[in-house]
């Protein structure tokens, strides 16, 4: 669905922005467990919620909408399969996570998916 709007003219600012609209007007029922938690919550807490809401989400979800609109869906869901792989290395680096062996190996399976999904595979005549 999102794909053949992409394709019909709508920018993936306004694509995301709809898809945050929808997700809101589902989530209204919820509203007054919203208002409680945010008295109650701490303010860095409510930060962080804020910024998983503007980095992870809208951001993500923009690209995600302009890769989309550029490439064809199957090549850009194939994408996905290396985020296993940067998790890993990201939490090592950043958190000091030393990665086991098991990790290392599906770290490894999720990019050579990806590597299998990018190939160009000749047909025999």
């Amino acid at each position: 669905m999102q794909k053949r709007l992409l394709t019909s003219g709508v920018d993936p600012t306004t694509l995301t922005w709809l898809g945050a609209g929808v997700g809101t007007i589902a989530l209204l029922p919820w509203i007054g467990n919203l208002i409680g938690s945010l008295q109650t919550a701490p303010l860095d807490a409510t930060l962080w919620v804020v910024y998983l809401g503007i980095f992870p989400t809208a951001i993500a979800f923009t690209t995600w909408a302009y890769v989309l609109q550029r490439s064809t869906a199957g090549q850009t869901s194939a994408t996905t399969y290396v985020v296993p792989a940067i998790a890993i290395l990201m939490s090592w680096a950043i958190l000091g996570e030393v990665p086991t062996p098991l990790m290392f190996l599906g770290g490894a399976l999720c990019l050579l998916g990806v590597l299998i999904t990018r190939l160009r595979w000749r047909r025999r005549a």
